[in-house]
């Protein structure tokens, strides 16, 4: 009788071709791929305690594909406290008694299937959270939270416009790599800018209304288009948003989206 060999493989799955990074849902924890589709590094993070789930107000975490339209927080201390996407001024250590704010940095998410095509509008981040003991379990109210720490990391990490897949399986140990880029439609939307506020603009430089003495300005590199407030404190907050989304994508003002929970 011919010896039958069994080779064990890391293949590669197609639902994450592209990812930079895999949240496992089941293992609660966050991965980094590198450009050839290896784990490069892995943190422990927090999603929803009411399971997997895009229909606004359940605040479960939706899975799938997403990606990264905003980074906020650039600058700001570890453990600033963020309200409504902006700093309060205020900076706590973790564990601190009773609280449980959005702290550090953020990262709002853009499902990209009809599965999470929610998540933007519901506020799905990446967030740090001063509920640190908690890290490593299902606690939150939809989004991905991180030690300060770790989504410092994980931020300085990120571009705009990075693929972030949630899977309610284990992570994989290797990931298909990002194919190669189609041409643009001409039908792709003008430049967005995304303010403070959650509205939307032209890339064009704007003035906040609430901006005070604060200075603004605006960027645009070669994917995205950024504005930076600088706060008081010296911090800075970079609101950006790709130039293009993807097929079919609006971002559209938050001002009525926002849950009450802090997710």
């Amino acid at each position: 009788m011919g010896t039958i060999v069994l080779g064990l493989c890391q293949c590669k799955s197609t639902q994450t071709a592209g990812a930079q990074v895999v949240v496992s849902v089941k293992e609660q924890k966050l991965a980094v791929y590198d450009s050839s589709g290896k784990q490069e590094q892995k943190y422990p993070v927090s999603t929803s305690k009411f399971g997997i789930n895009d229909k606004p107000g359940t605040y479960g975490t939706p899975i799938g594909m997403h990606e990264v339209v905003a980074k906020i927080g650039q600058g700001a201390r570890v453990g600033a406290v963020f309200k409504n996407r902006r700093q309060t001024g205020e900076v706590i250590k973790p564990g601190t008694p009773g609280r449980d704010p959005i702290v550090s940095r953020i990262m709002w998410l853009r499902g990209m299937e009809s599965q999470n095509k929610n998540a933007y509008g519901r506020c799905i981040y990446i967030h740090g959270t001063a509920d640190e003991a908690d890290i490593g379990r299902a606690v939150s109210y939809g989004c991905i939270r991180m030690k300060s720490r770790d989504v410092v990391d994980l931020f300085n990490m990120l571009p705009i416009g990075a693929r972030v897949y949630i899977t309610p399986a284990s992570l994989p140990a290797v990931v298909s790599p990002s194919p190669a880029p189609s041409a643009r439609p001409a039908t792709r939307q003008a430049p967005l800018l995304l303010n403070p506020d959650g509205g939307q603009s032209s890339s064009a430089p704007v003035r906040l209304a609430d901006s005070g003495s604060a200075k603004t300005r605006t960027e645009q590199p070669d994917n995205i288009s950024s504005q930076h407030r600088q706060l008081p404190d010296g911090s800075t907050v970079i609101y950006s948003a790709p130039r293009t989304g993807g097929p079919g994508v609006v971002l559209r003002s938050k001002r009525k989206a926002t849950q009450t929970p802090h997710n």
